[in-house]
């Protein structure tokens, strides 16, 4: 019965410790005893996995972004200087993968990674299906948000603005010139929708490989375009101390002419701050 209740103490004080201030003097001994107790316990079972000691070293202070090296004050210039050095990083695998958040029109957010098909003064394109998830809800709220990390350079855009799609002539055109496995890959895929199994995706792709076999596959109406047009780019780069470098640029609102403290004027309507990391 001790050893029960000894044991039942040390489980409850275990679980007390995690919520107990630590700038409490009374604690100061008893916390790391039972954290290392707490996470050990949980991790060996897997459910449970204290990541704290997971980091990494980025760039060192005399690597900083400061301002005068920014390529462009112009923030869709700057844009892609950096997207150009991160083509040519080896280690990047794709460049122009990007992380899109949408959210429904009551604000309950979803993302995905897609891939960027071309940028712009006007914008940041990429394609979908307009049926899927994403698509919906552009639909019912378009507005969403852009995130690139290339992290071998230690480095994050992120991109935040409206969103509209893009003229009909110009998806097709895109359509048109993907691959003609892609095109009917595109067919086959209502996307978002439920399918039986895996098996219903190959018997669809080879009835329609065999269908467009010698003919052009048609756009069907529920795939296009989407353009984002940003109101806010913001460049970020880690470092090591964790002072990490934030450059970001903004559209000011309607009617704005005068800038705010610490803000400076950019190119092109847009004006830019350094944000605290």
């Amino acid at each position: 019965m001790r050893r029960l209740l000894g044991f039942c103490t040390s489980t409850n004080i275990c679980n007390i410790g995690k919520f107990i201030e630590p700038s409490v003097t009374t604690t100061v001994r008893i916390i790391p005893l039972f954290t290392s107790f707490f996470c050990r316990k949980f991790t060996d079972s897997g459910t449970n996995m204290d990541l704290s000691n997971m980091r990494k070293s980025y760039k060192n202070d005399h690597e900083c972004f400061e301002e005068n090296q920014l390529a462009s004050l112009d923030p869709i210039k700057q844009f892609g200087s950096w997207f150009d050095q991160a083509v040519k990083c080896p280690e990047v695998g794709e460049a122009n993968a990007m992380c899109l958040a949408t959210a429904t029109k009551d604000g309950r957010p979803s993302a995905r990674i897609v891939l960027l098909k071309g940028y712009s003064e006007e914008g940041f394109r990429f394609f979908t299906n307009y049926e899927s998830r994403k698509g919906t809800e552009l639909e019912s709220n378009p507005h969403a948000c852009l995130v690139f990390y290339w992290e071998p350079l230690n480095r994050q855009i992120r991109i935040e603005g409206t969103v509209e799609k893009i003229p009909y002539e110009i998806s097709c055109d895109y359509f048109h010139s993907r691959p003609k496995g892609s095109q009917i890959g595109a067919v086959v895929s209502r996307q978002s929708t439920v399918i039986p199994s895996r098996q219903y995706l190959r018997d669809k792709n080879a009835e329609l490989e065999e269908k467009y076999k010698d003919t052009t596959v048609p756009m069907p109406d529920y795939w296009g375009g989407y353009i984002v047009k940003p109101n806010m780019i913001e460049f970020w780069q880690g470092q090591t101390n964790r002072l990490h470098d934030r450059i970001v640029f903004m559209r000011p609102k309607e009617g704005k002419t005068e800038l705010g403290d610490m803000q400076h004027q950019a190119e092109g309507g847009w004006i830019y701050q350094r944000l605290s990391p």
